[in-house]
């Protein structure tokens, strides 16, 4: 395990937006396969590839850089790494950000799974505001720790670590018919 934490520290050092791009990609498709799987109960003979592809896919398109940018962005809005600068960019991330992002990321899922405009309305009508507390429930105190203990350059990473969990519900969620 140590060997796997030094070889991703210096790809980090070399390529840091790449693999950061990589690192959630994957760990949303992670989340995807623990949602049909765990939560969903299909079993390998039912499980949908092309869902855990499509969803790998907003993972590296969408998730990735617009989290990685969104970190960077935060960072230079408030600056220092005090408990008071890491609750206004908690409170800045969830005030700001996650409520637009949530409703993104679950309108890109209906599109990418072949919904109408209107049926994707109807869809982030019924499941927005009931991901958007879940979100609530989670991400302030994993913002908190992040933002006060951990480097910019890994805080994608460890949100897509605790994010598998995340990752699995909005799957779910956004896969939800």
């Amino acid at each position: 395990m140590a060997g796997f934490w030094r070889s991703y520290q210096a790809l980090m050092a070399k390529r840091p937006w790449t693999v950061q791009i990589v690192t959630a990609g994957s760990l949303v498709g992670v989340g995807d396969v623990i949602s049909q799987q765990l939560i969903e109960q299909r079993g390998l003979t039912n499980h949908s590839v092309k869902r855990t592809a499509k969803m790998m896919s907003i993972g590296f398109c969408f998730v990735g850089p617009v989290v990685g940018g969104w970190y960077k962005l935060l960072d230079r809005l408030v600056t220092g790494g005090t408990k008071r600068a890491a609750l206004k960019k908690m409170l800045i991330d969830q005030v700001c950000f996650a409520p637009c992002f949530l409703a993104a990321f679950l309108g890109i899922s209906g599109t990418l799974n072949g919904l109408t405009g209107e049926e994707n309305v109807a869809k982030l009508k019924r499941d927005y505001m009931d991901a958007l507390i879940s979100n609530y429930y989670l991400w302030p105190a994993v913002q908190i720790a992040n933002f006060y203990f951990i480097p910019l350059h890994h805080r994608l990473a460890v949100v897509q670590v605790v994010a598998v969990v995340w990752n699995s519900y909005l799957s779910w969620k956004a896969n939800k018919v």
